[in-house]
């Protein structure tokens, strides 16, 4: 039962899927034509992408329950953010 547990946790583990997401994002982003208006929402998108996972990791570490609500508030204002520039 715990090999069970530890394959769902992998599944599921959201430090591995940000980070995956914001290289995602890097990815999409190489292949945007250069152009007057991308040039300053690509970067935008790539700092807001990759912030999703840096502060999850951050929530993961935080020393209690209220510094853990505020990290994971902050991913989900990053995420809004790609959405927004997407």
């Amino acid at each position: 039962m715990t090999e069970s547990r530890n394959s769902d946790r992998l599944k599921f583990d959201l430090a591995d899927r940000t980070a995956r997401f914001g290289e995602a994002v890097i990815r999409f982003c190489r292949h945007i034509k250069p152009h007057v208006v991308s040039h300053s929402i690509i970067p935008q998108l790539v700092r807001s992408a990759t912030s999703v996972g840096a502060n999850y990791v951050e929530a993961d570490e935080a020393g209690s329950k209220k510094e853990f609500r505020y990290r994971i508030s902050i991913c989900k204002r990053e995420t809004r953010e790609v959405q927004h520039w997407l």
